[in-house]
């Protein structure tokens, strides 16, 4: 009896094994559950995967002429910086209206001419003494003077540094190798050069107690760079002066506090 009632109540327990040491049977589905449950969700796409269809060929379109664009421009850049050669002598206008103005440079690719001289822009004048007599000064080294000032200096100015070279390379650049202007801006260059000299003798107190300065002369003194001692380049050493004409001083050429104005 008692077995009989065992086996019985075996066979009414649905999670109860079907026999002695049996698995488990499973539990069927409760009503208004899914019979199986559902899988992992797929990750959202994001960027250009996002899109639908149309708009990823054109967003890939619009990618594609930005690239073209960029390749494009680079090449222009790197045909102007580039020293002359075949492309740059027969599309050498087509570069130049695609660079210029917005994306001008002033500089060459691996710089293939570097400065090797020294120069050194000197100045001396012609002035009335206090008792009404007129004597010249000899040159002196301006460029050597701003040396000495930044010499050890930390943070040295950008006039010290800058303002006295700017002038004259501005000068050269609008000038012919006869020292004529060539255009308005040779004339401005004159004016900022002489207005710049004055200013440096004055305060060197080249006209003395009384005197006052009454022309100025510039000059520059440029001599090659040594070459270092594994080379076998041959270079002289004899310094080479450019020597301006004399330049009447007006009478309130000291008194304008331009210097720097144009650097």
């Amino acid at each position: 009896m008692d077995a009989y009632d065992a086996g019985s109540e075996a066979r009414q327990r649905p999670d109860g094994p079907s026999e002695p040491g049996g698995a488990p049977e499973p539990a069927e589905p409760s009503a208004g559950m899914p019979a199986t449950l559902p899988g992992p969700y797929p990750e959202p796409r994001t960027g250009v995967a996002a899109l639908s269809l149309r708009y990823q060929i054109g967003a890939a379109l619009a990618l594609a002429v930005v690239a073209v664009a960029v390749c494009v421009h680079m090449g222009m850049v790197l045909l102007h910086v580039a020293p002359s050669n075949t492309v740059t002598k027969q599309h050498g206008k087509a570069i130049d209206e695609w660079i210029y103005p917005e994306f001008e440079q002033n500089w060459k690719l691996f710089a293939p001419n570097p400065l090797q001289q020294n120069i050194s822009v000197q100045a001396r004048a012609e002035i009335r003494t206090a008792d009404g007599g007129s004597q010249e000064t000899g040159w002196y080294d301006l460029s050597a003077e701003d040396g000495k000032a930044i010499d050890g200096n930390l943070l040295p100015s950008h006039t010290q540094q800058n303002e006295l070279r700017r002038s004259w390379d501005f000068f050269i650049a609008t000038h012919d190798g006869d020292n004529r202007p060539m255009g308005l801006r040779g004339s401005l260059s004159e004016t900022y050069l002489r207005r710049i000299v004055v200013l440096r003798l004055e305060r060197e107190d080249a006209a003395g107690e009384g005197g006052s300065v009454q022309r100025v002369q510039v000059r520059s003194r440029t001599t090659n760079v040594r070459p270092p001692k594994w080379s076998q380049e041959q270079v002289s050493d004899q310094p080479v002066y450019r020597e301006l004409s004399w330049w009447t001083v007006p009478a309130d050429s000291a008194d304008d506090n331009t210097e720097g104005s144009a650097r």
